[in-house]
C-alpha cells in the first residue's frame, strides 16, 4: 500500500509492505510494531498532559517515517533519517503519525486473510 503526503509542501510517499518491519530491523535494530506502540502511547500522553513528545519517541516517528519513504522511492530518500529530515523545514509529528499509522493498519488489514471453514 502506498500514500502520498504533504510535507512542507514536498509530496512524499510512504509504503508500508511486509518488508517494512525487516527494514526497519535491519537500519535500526529494534522492532517496528512496538515502536508504533510506544509512539502513539507517547502522542496520546502528550496530548492529554499538554507536554511535548519525547525524544526517543519522537526519533522512533522519524525513523518509521524514514524507512516506509525510502521503501516507497529509494532513488528519492537519501540514505539516513537525518539527511531525509534536512530536506523539510517542519515536519509535524502529529500530521503525519496518523497518516502513517492509517497506511499501516490498511496494509496489515490486506495482509491477513481468514481461514476457509
Amino acid at each position: 500500500m502506498e500514500k502520498t503526503l504533504n510535507i512542507d509542501g514536498v509530496e512524499v510517499k510512504f509504503r508500508a509492505t511486509a518488508a517494512v518491519p525487516r527494514l526497519y530491523r535491519i537500519k535500526f535494530r529494534r522492532d517496528i510494531i512496538q515502536d508504533m506502540t510506544i509512539i502513539q502511547k507517547a502522542m496520546k500522553k502528550a496530548e492529554s498532559d499538554g507536554e511535548s513528545l519525547p525524544p526517543e519517541a519522537l526519533e522512533m516517528f522519524e525513523n518509521v517515517a524514514f524507512i516506509m519513504a525510502k521503501h516507497a522511492d529509494k532513488d528519492a530518500v537519501p540514505a539516513t533519517p537525518e539527511e531525509w529530515l534536512d530536506t523539510f523545514k517542519t515536519f509535524s509529528i502529529y500530521q503525519i503519525f496518523p497518516e502513517i499509522i492509517e497506511l499501516w493498519d490498511l496494509n496489515m488489514e490486506t495482509a491477513s486473510t481468514p481461514k476457509k471453514k
